[in-house]
């Protein structure tokens, strides 16, 4: 059965950024709060993974045991790339998800993040039947994966593995025509094989959200009543083919202004087509480091750098030029013990960074 898309809210819950406490615990309680003002909006889908920590049992305490199992889409994701042996902990990590989610199955189960050496894992693990086999379960209703490959390789997948229902991509203004992200060729490449799209990263790790001062006064000449982010969001929400958009919202504010524009969604017009095409013409021009604060890197870096923090305290200087700003941020950072100099150059993150 095909996706039905009419019944899928334009605005997706991305769950990997979860408000917590701090002893880095997700706070349950504020949780709920947010789930609540977004299913009240009309909002369904909720992104989760079996490799954000405590995400999954998030939405089990705050989504499915206060609202029926028919009021909602939720979608996750396994790992063979890392904490994975062989077939059998592929199962393992389905099992525990469905577990930590409280659930008998869930709407869409991903392949999590295909490309280079991971897509080597999920085809060691023979990990493209063992999707198969959870879909004949009915442990999930849709299959697919999600990447940040080249155009290349991702139509080298889609063509071997037409079983693909849809594929998550990283998608945004920014990174439309940037060479190392390839937004626009993979977008083009998954819609020529007639795959949905499920969007990650619209607003780049939040960098879109306070983007270069030119950029910010271009959007408010045009639309004083919209910010930054809504720009982002409604771009990649104008395009065919997107089932949903993920929005990793971690305060009530962000779900709010959200949900401001995506209730009664417009697409952009051309005239705001325009301006996303200057804005791009700008930020092609911009020295920021492309980091959406994944953190895949710390989870492996033997000296516990925080380093998407560091990226951002350096991009207020190269985007903003906000020099002290930039290095109050930092000095904060290293205060706890987490310098930029501690770095052992052991390549580690590059590895293991999507951008």
């Amino acid at each position: 059965m095909a996706i039905d898309v009419s019944k899928i809210s334009p605005l997706g819950f991305g769950c990997m950024r979860f408000t917590g406490r701090e002893d880095n615990t997700i706070d349950f309680e504020y949780t709920a709060k947010m789930v609540d003002a977004y299913l009240e909006s009309g909002g369904n889908y909720f992104d989760t993974a079996w490799a954000y920590p405590n995400s999954e049992v998030a939405l089990r305490e705050a989504l499915v045991k206060r609202h029926p199992r028919d009021s909602f889409y939720i979608a996750t994701k396994c790992v063979a790339w890392m904490h994975c042996q062989g077939p059998e902990d592929l199962e393992t990590q389905l099992q525990e998800s469905l577990a930590n989610l409280g659930v008998d199955y869930v709407d869409v189960y991903l392949m999590h993040n295909l490309g280079g050496n991971r897509t080597a894992g999920f085809e060691k693990h023979n990990t493209w039947e063992f999707m198969k086999s959870v879909k004949e379960r009915g442990l999930a209703k849709h299959i697919g994966f999600s990447a940040h490959p080249t155009p290349e390789v991702l139509d080298q997948i889609l063509t071997e593995h037409p079983e693909t229902e849809l594929v998550q991509l990283q998608i945004n203004y920014a990174d439309w025509e940037n060479p190392k992200v390839t937004s626009r060729a993979n977008y083009e490449t998954a819609r020529k094989h007639g795959k949905l799209i499920t969007v990650m990263e619209p607003v780049k790790g939040g960098n879109l959200a306070n983007p270069p001062d030119e950029v910010q006064k271009l959007f408010h000449a045009i639309r004083p009543d919209m910010s930054n982010a809504s720009w982002a969001i409604r771009f990649v929400t104008s395009l065919d083919g997107i089932l949903t958009v993920l929005s990793g919202m971690s305060n009530v504010g962000q779900m709010e202004d959200n949900l401001s524009y995506m209730r009664n969604f417009q697409p952009l017009n051309e005239e705001e087509q325009e301006a996303i095409r200057q804005a791009q013409r700008i930020l092609g021009n911009s020295a920021t480091i492309p980091c959406t604060a994944c953190r895949y890197c710390v989870e492996g870096c033997p000296q516990q750098i925080r380093i998407p923090d560091i990226f951002a305290a350096m991009n207020k200087q190269l985007g903003n030029g906000q020099m002290a700003e930039a290095r109050e941020n930092y000095f904060r950072i290293a205060t706890e013990g987490h310098r930029a100099s501690d770095c052992v150059e052991c390549r580690q993150c590059e590895g293991a960074c999507p951008q």
